[in-house]
């Protein structure tokens, strides 16, 4: 299995529109993802990743042998928080457990404290997405703290953690 992050291709549509039309995929991100998520919505997001990476975000596209399976993403703040970023993830179900994400947070944060002038990574995962918890933790984040009933997602308020990663903390 060849596992690399790779910028986004149009190529890449039909099959970034199959593994994010996922309702488990969907339960752990925020509502701004499209549901059902359509080719025109994955052809629109292929489009936007390519105009504006290296400039407010690095955007990537999470590829097993070839294969889109999912996107990894980090955005620079604004104002007060320009000197940090947000790291967002999204993973194919199937490829679910397997180290995938990880290597890709791992990666994509070393990219993002290379080419883009930030200090700090922050990560905000729901507290019931456990598995996304653990990626965090594996890529070398520290939990900062809880955030009470700060995400209101399925008709429900759920609590979120926020994790954290400075630019001295990356392990080689």
């Amino acid at each position: 299995m060849e596992i690399a992050l790779v910028p986004w291709e149009e190529r890449f549509a039909p099959a970034l529109a199959e593994y994010a039309n996922n309702p488990n995929v969907f339960a752990n991100l925020r509502d701004r993802f499209p549901h059902p998520y359509t080719e025109k919505d994955a052809r629109d997001y292929i489009r936007l990743c390519a105009d504006e990476d290296g400039r407010a975000f690095l955007a990537r596209a999470i590829t097993v042998d070839g294969v889109c399976v999912g996107s990894v993403t980090v955005t620079v703040g604004e104002d007060i928080y320009r000197r940090s970023g947000e790291l967002g993830y999204f993973l194919g179900e199937p490829f679910w457990g397997k180290g995938i994400m990880t290597w890709a947070a791992r990666e994509i944060c070393r990219e993002a404290f290379e080419k883009l002038d930030i200090v700090r990574i922050h990560a905000e995962p729901m507290a019931y997405n456990i598995g996304s918890r653990r990626v965090l933790e594996k890529a070398g984040f520290t939990l900062e703290g809880t955030l009470r009933q700060s995400v209101y997602k399925r008709g429900q308020m759920f609590d979120s953690y926020i994790y954290s990663l400075l630019k001295e903390e990356m392990r080689p």
